[in-house]
């Protein structure tokens, strides 16, 4: 069931950047928020997440390119996206928690999903 509403992905050529956007209503105040996404023919991987008291975590493959945000007025999470490699080319997930700790804030088990956007980066 989607709950929460993705937007802001596209084509971009390697070295490009990309924002996403996620209106989460009300799970603007959940515990935890986390941005995740899929290639095709693989898993589901956490790229970053953010936890009530502001604090944040990134995949290894990503810490340093990638900001996670959310502004609490606008009840929207943001993924600043910068020198996107081709590697990065997947379906992107926004997430919301109530409850869900930091520790384990990259295991795909979280409540409420948006229905996901498009990133891809060409060589």
């Amino acid at each position: 069931q989607v709950e929460l509403e993705t937007s802001g992905g596209g084509s971009v050529q390697a070295g490009g950047s990309l924002r996403l956007s996620c209106a989460t209503g009300g799970y603007i105040f959940a515990n935890c928020l986390g941005w995740f996404r899929q290639a095709p023919g693989k898993e589901r991987e956490g790229v970053a997440a953010v936890v009530i008291d502001g604090t944040t975590k990134y995949a290894d493959s990503v810490q340093g390119r990638f900001t996670i945000s959310k502004d609490s007025v606008k009840n929207t999470l943001y993924l600043e996206m910068s020198r996107l490699e081709p590697e990065d080319t997947a379906m992107y997930f926004c997430a919301a928690d109530p409850y869900r700790p930091l520790a384990v804030a990259s295991v795909p088990h979280y409540n409420y999903w948006g229905q996901g956007t498009q990133v891809t980066v060409s060589s």
